[in-house]
């Protein structure tokens, strides 16, 4: 071979070379495609009613990363209004080894879910998660659950007070309550306090389902109530539209624990934020996914809580809504 046939054959051989690893150098490196991932999420009432709040929780879950498709999937579980129903859904979840459990509804959900398993991660959404037994604390949880509280039950006395202000000559103010949720006593017990301090009457009515909810507006004329106070419950929130059609229906000034109400036309609520409740939800269960633990999260609280009041349908039953009210409310719906 030629000397000059012989310096373009190695030549040639060089660029190759270095062409070989010059592509070895930008090729990216192999990564494992991530693992396939169930979230299971057990909620209490019927899923129309909390589209809404599914879809603020899907955007905690995107905030972390996490969007369904092939590595991950949502398993729903839905117990229609029927508390009964929880523990054999959240055991089916937990039969299904879902990755995290999250729950909607309540202490009934929440409860229903720590008694099916004490290993998977667990994130709910819940009133007084320590008196309700399902933390340790709020800032060291503990255990395999955190969450967020969201302050219902507790906030029940001021409803009663709010709604005694908008409405201070009733001297007959009923409270609604649903007796399937196992804080219902306790709640009763609130009311009763602030009634008496008003010197005002508070008959109980007690409400688990469409029917009874109509029997219970009906026994309203019967007692002759100025006033209703809507319980903090789930089940209640999934029939929001049909409460305040019925308080419209008659005449009944009422107030309820989220803004929801009165985005559908009640008269005022009283409560924090649920989409922003259910969005910290999907942070944390994304958060967990990636490695964290439960009992290193400490359950988020609200940071404010909203009054909101309907202008329209004070003016439809008659009222004059005080202005210490309308400078206290944070926002007035015309």
């Amino acid at each position: 071979m030629k000397r000059r046939e012989f310096m373009l054959l190695l030549g040639g051989a060089m660029g190759a070379a270095r062409t070989a690893r010059a592509q070895q150098e930008v090729m990216p490196p192999i990564v494992a495609p991530p693992r396939h991932v169930i979230i299971g999420y057990l909620g209490g009432t019927a899923p129309g009613p909390y589209a809404a709040y599914v879809a603020a929780f899907r955007q905690g879950l995107s905030d972390t990363g996490y969007v369904e498709g092939p590595n991950l999937a949502i398993e729903f579980r839905w117990a229609e209004g029927h508390y009964d129903r929880l523990p054999a859904l959240a055991a089916d979840l937990v039969g299904r080894q879902v990755d995290v459990i999250v729950t909607s509804g309540g202490a009934p959900s929440a409860l229903a879910a720590k008694r099916a398993t004490a290993t998977s991660p667990i994130v709910f959404t819940s009133g007084d998660p320590v008196a309700e037994g399902l933390v340790a604390s709020l800032a060291r949880p503990g255990g395999n659950l955190t969450g967020v509280s969201v302050f219902t039950g507790e906030l029940m006395p001021k409803r009663f007070q709010l709604l005694s202000e908008l409405v201070p000559r009733a001297r007959v103010i009923a409270l609604l309550v649903n007796p399937k949720n196992p804080y219902t006593d306790s709640m009763i017990r609130d009311v009763e306090d602030a009634a008496r301090a008003k010197g005002v009457q508070l008959p109980v009515l007690k409400a688990s389902s469409e029917g009874e909810i109509d029997v219970a507006f009906a026994a309203l004329a019967q007692l002759q109530a100025g006033a209703l106070v809507v319980g903090a419950d789930p089940f209640f929130l999934s029939r929001r539209v049909q409460l305040v059609a019925l308080a419209s229906r008659d005449a009944v000034p009422a107030i309820y624990e989220w803004r929801e109400f009165t985005a559908e036309g009640g008269l005022m609520s009283y409560g924090s934020s649920l989409p922003g409740a259910f969005r910290q939800v999907g942070v944390y269960a994304g958060r967990i996914l990636k490695g964290e633990k439960p009992a290193d999260l400490p359950v988020q609280q609200p940071t404010r809580f909203e009054l909101v009041i309907n202008l329209k349908t004070a003016t439809a039953l008659g009222l004059t809504v005080p202005p210490v009210l309308l400078a206290e409310s944070d926002e007035v719906i015309e």
